[in-house]
């Protein structure tokens, strides 16, 4: 196991009581493994992934829980050693690389620093392998790109540098959070096909951050959805996309654009009705139901917020789907076969 988060808690401090953002998330990563978060913008994702690497923002600070890396008890390390684990051990693409670059140095120079820093290796060492790593995320001419300020560089190729600058140490850990966003679709393709090649190669484990569903059905070997900063279903990718069962899942899959919706006649596509809650206005009991269909006076959906349960790697928080326990007949879930 090379990654281990245990009832993560992530609260927010102010003048107020502090507010929950990520509400007891627990996931698993094995070595050469993908596991994707997927869930709505505001549903804890990327809080989730920058806590892990202790990366979090002033305000914010981790109220319970434990994460483990290959072992180690990243909480507990010293600010010294955090840094030596971070972008040597573990990397992370950012989402936006224009914000994420500086602009006030040149791609190659930035990629040199972590060399430097984490390798401690020269200065024609880090140029030579830096140009190296531009050739092999396919930046044609990286010589000449090495020199290039971020504002000098189309968005696909600010993307293989980060790419770049986040596998330079070898990372054995990459997380990817939105590494395709403002990308059109040719460079989406080709910078998800250059992140599979590159775990492959190298056996590296990914988390991937994503509300594409055709992008997660594609490369991820387990789910986890996330909703209002909780778990809400986890398990194997196809398992999940062949048989969802929580009611999000089942939503968040029918938004989904189709290209074999044989029949179907042209209008709007589905959408799920309201919005996520802030992590202040996060509603008592199951934070779904107010946007939930299958929500009735039946099962406790609005008082008490339901645990994940299920049986082996295949977990689902959902009253409806916990209703063999109470007695109850579950309602009949939903298949989707997403696209290839």
């Amino acid at each position: 196991m090379l990654l281990r988060v245990e009832n993560l808690h992530v609260q927010f401090t102010g003048d107020r009581d502090p507010v929950r953002a990520v509400d007891g998330v627990s996931l698993t990563l094995d070595a050469g493994q993908t596991l994707a978060l997927v869930g709505e913008s505001g549903c804890g994702k990327s809080l989730t992934a920058l806590a892990i690497l202790r990366l979090l923002p002033p305000a914010a600070r981790i109220a319970d829980g434990s994460i483990h890396f290959d072992g180690e008890d990243v909480l507990r390390l010293p600010e010294r050693e955090l840094r030596n684990l971070r972008g040597n051990r573990l990397a992370m693409i950012f989402q936006e690389p224009m914000t994420s670059l500086n602009p006030l140095h040149t791609a190659g120079a930035q990629i040199d620093e972590v060399l430097r820093l984490h390798r401690r290796l020269s200065a024609d060492a880090a140029r030579t392998q830096t140009i190296d790593l531009l050739r092999r995320v396919g930046i044609p001419a990286p010589a000449q790109r090495y020199g290039d300020y971020p504002h000098q560089l189309s968005g696909g190729m600010r993307q293989r540098v980060m790419i770049a600058l986040a596998l330079a140490c070898g990372p054995e850990l990459l997380i990817a959070d939105e590494p395709t966003t403002a990308l059109d679709v040719t460079v989406q393709a080709q910078i998800l096909a250059l992140l599979h090649a590159l775990q492959r190669e190298r056996g590296l484990a990914l988390l991937l951050i994503s509300h594409d569903l055709a992008l997660v059905a594609r490369f991820a070997d387990r789910v986890v959805v996330m909703y209002a900063g909780c778990v809400v279903e986890t398990g194997p990718a196809p398992a999940v996309f062949a048989e969802p069962r929580h009611p999000y899942t089942q939503a968040l899959l029918r938004c989904t654009p189709r290209l074999d919706a044989a029949g179907v006649g042209p209008g709007r596509l589905p959408v799920i009705p309201g919005e996520v809650p802030s992590a202040a206005t996060r509603p008592a009991g199951c934070a779904f139901h107010p946007r939930c269909e299958r929500v009735g006076a039946d099962v406790p959906c609005h008082t008490q917020a339901p645990p994940l349960t299920g049986i082996g790697d295949r977990l689902t928080a959902c009253w409806r789907c916990g209703m063999s326990d109470l007695g109850l007949s579950p309602r009949p879930t939903q298949t989707y076969n997403p696209q290839p």
